[in-house]
């Protein structure tokens, strides 16, 4: 399957949040990532397979650099968002 390009509009929470600004960096562009009073927020553009596949990835990548990490997501793509707590699916919106 082809690549689709999403647009991602996340909060994320850490209990160090320092500890994810690399991981952050890596994934995305300085531009992208907005410091907040509990972690960071960011709105990109991300290439993957399905929504579920971004989420999981971003998720597992935030979670090796610090455990206790949460994330708030909606991945938009031609229309339709899916919005995500953590790894979970919690709605759809066309």
């Amino acid at each position: 399957m082809d690549d689709l390009t999403f647009e991602l509009d996340a909060e994320i929470r850490s209990e160090d949040p320092a500890a994810l600004r690399p991981v952050l960096e890596q994934l995305f562009r300085p531009d992208e990532i907005r410091p907040t009073d509990r972690g960071f927020e960011v709105h990109a553009l991300v290439a993957c397979d399905s929504a579920r596949d971004c989420n999981r990835s971003l998720l597992s990548a935030l979670r090796r650099a610090v455990r206790r990490t949460s994330l708030r997501a909606r991945w938009s793509f031609g229309g339709v968002s899916e919005r995500y707590f953590d790894y979970v699916l919690k709605g759809r919106d066309a």
